[in-house]
């Protein structure tokens, strides 16, 4: 996000990023958002067009909006059309094309000192995998991602490695009654 930096197109560029990471959008999702989808007093995001067609609504925290607001302010100045926009030329106002979207954050990412190839989507299986160590029930993240399996959800939370897995398990509590409990001795 810091790579973006402080011009429009930086505004537009780390408003994506946070709808995409602290939202868990899919890329598409996130470009066909229009003003009229975003619900900051409820912290709520109106996918109309999800994933097969399916419309949902998904929650996003205030870290997420602080930093969405300062594209949408500005977002006003440019002629109607989607949330994330092109910014100048013939076509302003239009949708931002999933291709420039990629080929811009590749860019940064790279600037950034991303060693490995970067791809939004990626993005969202941070938030996955964050929602999982927050505690957030799997039924809850399968919601927010929009995912009609559960075996779905499951593979995003692959990026929790052994040491987390061991901990939680290990820093269980003890059980409320004795293991000898019900037992004939």
């Amino acid at each position: 996000m810091r790579q973006a930096g402080e011009g429009l197109g930086g505004l537009r560029l780390r408003g994506l990023i946070v709808v995409l990471w602290r939202a868990g959008l899919r890329i598409q999702e996130a470009l066909d958002l229009a003003e009229g989808d975003l619900d900051p007093r409820r912290g709520a995001l109106l996918v109309r067009n999800g994933k097969n067609g399916r419309r949902r609504e998904v929650g996003m925290d205030d870290w997420g909006w602080e930093h969405l607001a300062l594209w949408s302010s500005r977002r006003l100045e440019l002629p109607p059309g989607p949330l994330f926009c092109i910014i100048d030329g013939p076509t302003c106002g239009r949708a931002w094309p999933q291709t420039g979207v990629r080929a811009q954050l590749r860019r940064f990412a790279g600037q950034a000192g991303v060693r490995r190839r970067f791809a939004p989507h990626q993005l969202r299986h941070a938030h996955a995998v964050e929602m999982a160590r927050e505690g957030v029930p799997l039924n809850v993240i399968q919601r927010q991602l929009g995912h009609s399996n559960l075996g779905v959800t499951s593979v995003y939370l692959q990026g929790i490695d052994s040491a987390e897995v061991i901990n939680a398990i290990h820093d269980r509590r003890p059980p409320m009654m004795p293991a000898t409990a019900g037992l004939k001795l």
